[in-house]
């Protein structure tokens, strides 16, 4: 079926608003000549019957006058009707009876009469409603003797409107002409604003919107330059953590992280990387320009947390990895030295040499397996520990330590948190870093250095914090993540000072 354009559609509107519009004026109209004419037809009748009651004739011949027998009467009543143009004229006697009328079916009838004084209004007569006024008839004593009536017929509704049509006909038409015309004006101009689409295009474009936008499964959200929201997804509300409703609102007014909201109303950002709550999300920022400027920015991003979990498992096997070729090039040394004291046949020395390299790989190691029976977690420890030395770090496990196997997806969150903890501890130490793992309720991993300590911590673990640079140069996230899997597990992570140690302490519950 086509659909009706939107040039017809403001013609019908404006022709339905102009009928109305003269329906109410053509009422007005009608009350306004009903209340003219009543009061012009009164104030004639009244004049018509005060000249009937003063005629000489009338007064003398009255009091004797009977029904139906004509005398000089009739010709003064119907001279007073014809004079004025009223529709009829009559005499009554004291009591009201009509004696003579210009309507003979009115004789015999009675009507008001007039011994109280002189009225005008409305009446009903035998051929309808009627303005009628009553004028009494006194004698040369002023004795009261009969009553004048002259009244005129009170036009009927449809009377009145034939009577108004040629006018409203006229302004019907010359409104209907000028509403046409301005209603093809107004659909041209709308037509130009809206791209030549018509206004059931538009609502169909809405729609369409608005189902993608639903159906998106990156946020979407656009800004004005004034950092008021225009549009926002359904999956924008679901990771920001923001209620419905948001549309008009400014930036500020959201509640959103001064990370989040820098990223948001900067002019442009690839690939910035932001933990909300317990997400990571990656945001792309892109400005909006119409014209040849800048009307907003629109910011897309999308969930990385998963993708962060199995970067995080990737660099503990990295790490493993890099502790394993330094292994090997160690390895490499040891036995070129064995081969250089066999050549030497320095036998008893080569003996010694591998018993001492022996008991001292099975220290360092021995020290992680008794402590550690998670897989995952002693292997991480042993090549962190492997990597410190070469960086002459010393990493100890406390005697006290115990941490049982675990396995799956508890096992990479721990190793998220421990490799971030003792990288970070590692990097700030002067040379010693003290490692502690205990079982209760929750799991709790305690990263002692002896670095200068944490200039601010407040902050230390808000996402773009470093010591070490900016976010931009790669670090500032390690914490943010440590927290954020801390926090996810229902744990935390904070951190403090011990005679002279920095001491980061992070809990995790064992049941997610």
């Amino acid at each position: 079926m086509r659909r009706t354009t939107l040039a017809a559609q403001l013609l019908r509107l404006q022709l339905l608003i102009v009928v109305v519009v003269l329906v109410a004026i053509g009422g007005l109209s009608l009350a306004q000549s009903s209340a003219t004419f009543q009061r012009d037809a009164g104030r004639r009748a009244q004049s018509a019957a005060e000249t009937l009651a003063a005629n000489p004739v009338v007064r003398q011949l009255l009091p004797s006058a009977q029904p139906r027998i004509r005398t000089g009467l009739q010709s003064a009543v119907e001279s007073v009707r014809a004079v004025s143009g009223l529709d009829y004229a009559q005499l009554a006697d004291g009591d009201g009876a009509v004696i003579l009328s210009t309507v003979p079916e009115q004789v015999g009838s009675t009507t008001r009469s007039a011994a109280g004084g002189s009225t005008v209004g409305l009446t009903e007569t035998t051929f309808g409603k009627a303005v009628e006024a009553n004028v009494p008839v006194l004698d040369d004593e002023g004795v009261f003797i009969g009553t004048a009536v002259v009244g005129d017929r009170y036009p009927s509704a449809l009377d009145r409107f034939l009577q108004a049509a040629p006018n409203l006909i006229v302004y019907l038409a010359v409104a209907s002409v000028l509403g046409g015309v301005g209603s093809v004006l107004l659909a041209r101009r709308v037509k130009r604003q809206t791209l030549g689409m018509e206004a059931s295009e538009i609502l169909d474009l809405v729609g369409q919107r608005e189902a993608m936008l639903r159906g998106l499964k990156e946020g979407v959200v656009a800004l004005d330059p004034n950092g008021r929201v225009l549009l926002m997804s359904e999956s924008a509300h679901e990771l920001l953590h923001i209620e419905h409703g948001s549309k008009g609102r400014t930036v500020d007014e959201l509640g959103l992280t001064d990370r989040l909201r820098d990223v948001l109303l900067g002019t442009a950002s690839d690939d910035e990387i932001v933990v909300v709550g317990d997400r990571v999300l990656v945001l792309n920022t892109v400005p909006i320009v119409s014209k040849g400027r800048a009307v907003g920015t629109v910011t897309t991003f999308r969930d990385r947390t998963e993708l962060t979990d199995v970067e995080e498992e990737l660099g503990v096997t990295r790490t493993s990895s890099t502790a394993l070729r330094e292994h090997i090039h160690e390895f490499d040394n040891q036995l070129h030295t064995i081969s250089g004291l066999v050549q030497l046949q320095e036998y008893d020395e080569v003996v010694n040499y591998v018993d001492g390299l022996t008991a001292r790989r099975e220290g360092a190691t021995s020290v992680v397996t008794d402590s550690v029976s998670d897989v995952g977690v002693a292997a991480l420890l042993i090549a962190k520990i492997g990597a410190a030395a070469h960086r002459s770090v010393s990493v100890e496990i406390d005697d006290g330590s115990r941490l049982g196997s675990h396995g799956g997806a508890l096992s990479r969150d721990l190793c998220t948190v421990l490799g971030n903890l003792v990288d970070n501890a590692v990097a700030a130490s002067s040379g010693r870093v003290r490692i502690a793992l205990r079982e209760g309720d929750g799991i709790e991993i305690e990263v002692r250095d002896d670095g200068p300590g944490v200039p601010d911590p407040e902050r230390i673990f808000e996402q773009g914090w470093s010591t070490r640079g900016s976010a931009s140069t790669g670090h500032g996230f390690g914490l943010a993540l440590v927290r954020l899997v801390c926090r996810r597990r229902g744990g935390d992570v904070s951190v403090g000072s011990d005679g002279g140690w920095t001491v980061f302490t992070a809990v995790i519950e064992e049941q997610q």
